[in-house]
């Protein structure tokens, strides 16, 4: 049997699961509305948060910076990749996240692959939650150190599991801050009790929390006035950009400056992307008007789709997933989302569990008020006919 025979087996058994998958193609800047695959779609479906993608000034700062430093950065920071650029980028963002230093990654994955398979070591213990993004589950893998699962931000498993297993060396408790497909928060105030307690280590992908949460927008640390032993982000969600960070303490960031594999053989982002991010970190810093609009425009959605009788999850965060059930009528129930001019893709295992599909919905600070009416009045009218929701409900 040919390999593209056997491939062409799995695709096919793929296919009958309900869970192939296809491009969409974007044809225009990231955003409220895109040209996809030739039609104009209101995108509910961006992690552009605050809008700031297609902001003129983070391209303005992207021009200047390639006028002077060219397109690529040439090779990794230990080479000819460090630049003022990636320099001036990292004290930002230590700045924004009130922490000693900072070191930035090619993206949010090799971030966190690079913490995880540098500072845990045989002999000692990861504690996971079970909805970790595949990054972290990734980098858990890599590490030598023992895993343990406990259910999703469930805290007294944890402390359970911590309790149990004193005899190893280090004890890490890795979480996402912001759940990806299910918009809760981690409890880092029980956490940090707990750590404290047991002698363990935090270490959070903040990559959803980032320019979302907390007073003003620093991410889940500044939501809780708890700080995590090892802070990691990206800069491709609210941040608009492309890159990953690592932040914490000065002697974390040396320590991953000479033991993180992805961030010694991988090559360093361009200088335009730094020039970008600072721009936009400089925005976040001084003008709250797109958090508040976000959080403001979050909110309906949320209330709205509750109202309907909509079974969602997730804290107050732009993250609102619409659970559906079974794959096939999630994926229906978004081709009829896209009939109406709708970009939400159906979210299907194995992103989420069996029985679980959903309709992860994200909200921007540029949506405006007749964006939502159309999306709540969508969703009344699919999902009552789908028998989502009960026909009794109306549409107000």
């Amino acid at each position: 049997m040919s390999l593209d025979h056997f491939l062409a087996q799995q695709l096919t058994d793929t296919k009958k699961a309900g869970l192939y998958r296809t491009f969409r193609t974007m044809e225009s800047a990231p955003k409220r509305t895109n040209r996809i695959d030739g039609v104009e779609q209101l995108v509910f479906s961006s992690n552009n948060y605050l809008g700031l993608a297609a902001d003129k000034r983070l391209a303005d700062a992207a021009k200047l910076a390639i006028e002077e430093f060219g397109t690529g950065s040439s090779g990794s920071r230990l080479t000819t990749g460090n630049t003022t650029w990636h320099q001036k980028l990292e004290t930002k963002l230590a700045s924004f996240k009130q922490t000693e230093a900072a070191l930035l990654f090619s993206s949010g994955y090799l971030a966190n692959i690079g913490v995880l398979s540098s500072i845990p070591k045989q002999g000692d213990l990861i504690l996971s939650d079970e909805l970790n993004h595949a990054s972290l589950i990734d980098g858990c893998r890599l590490s030598k150190a023992d895993k343990v699962i406990y259910p999703h931000l469930h805290m007294e498993t944890l402390e359970k599991q911590l309790k149990e297993n004193m005899q190893y060396n280090r004890r890490f408790i890795v979480t996402d801050g912001v759940f990806s497909m299910d918009g809760t928060i981690a409890p880092l105030v029980e956490m940090r009790r707990l750590a404290d307690k047991y002698e363990a280590y935090i270490i959070v992908d903040d990559a959803h929390g980032t320019g979302v949460v907390g007073e003003s927008g620093r991410g889940t640390s500044e939501h809780f006035g708890v700080l995590s032993d090892v802070i990691i982000g990206t800069l491709s969600k609210a941040v608009g950009c492309e890159g990953g960070f690592v932040a914490g303490s000065s002697i974390l960031i040396d320590y991953l400056k000479n033991h993180a594999r992805s961030f010694i053989f991988q090559t360093s982002i361009p200088q335009a992307s730094c020039a970008s991010a600072y721009t936009a970190l400089e925005i976040m810093d001084s003008d709250k008007g797109h958090l508040e609009r976000l959080r403001s425009l979050s909110a309906q959605v949320r209330s709205g789709l509750t109202n309907l009788g909509f079974n969602i999850r997730g804290d107050e965060t732009p993250i609102i997933p619409v659970m559906i059930g079974e794959a096939d009528k999630a994926f229906l129930f978004a081709e009829r989302l896209q009939a109406k001019g709708i970009f939400a893709p159906a979210i299907r295992p194995p992103t989420v569990p069996e029985g679980e599909s959903r309709i992860r919905l994200t909200v921007t600070a540029e949506h405006q008020k007749r964006d939502i009416e159309h999306l709540l009045q969508s969703f009344y009218l699919i999902g009552r006919d789908m028998k989502v929701i009960g026909r009794e409900k109306n549409f107000v």
